[in-house]
């Protein structure tokens, strides 16, 4: 029996060290870890476009390079790396809150540091 029970705990230590924890923050915002995901990549995609609806600015969206969610209230801060009306790359953080129902908000566009 005892052995039984250390080799459980055993198992578990293992298991707790060996897998990867997603790091959440005090404020609920976690890293996306599948960057490369068409869903990610296509509300980056969405970001430039509304920014340029809204400013009438001629971003060209190349990529989302990183960025971080916040489930619990359907944001996500984007890193988005797209070019300027001088073919330059120029990397942008946006704000997006996307409802469940797929009405999406651009709260926020702006150079990233």
């Amino acid at each position: 029996m005892r052995t039984s029970l250390l080799l459980v705990a055993i198992a578990a230590t293992i298991y707790l060290v060996a897998t990867p924890a997603t790091a959440i923050s005090d404020d609920g915002w976690s890293p996306i870890e599948d960057i490369s995901s068409p869903g990610i990549q296509e509300t980056g995609g969405w970001a430039v476009e509304e920014h340029v609806k809204q400013t009438n600015d001629s971003l060209k969206f190349s990529r989302v390079v990183s960025g971080e969610m916040q489930l619990s209230r359907g944001n996500f801060r984007l890193i988005i790396d797209a070019s300027n009306n001088d073919g330059n790359s120029v990397m942008y953080e946006a704000l997006v809150y996307e409802m469940d129902w797929g009405l999406r908000r651009l709260l926020s566009f702006r150079r990233a540091n």
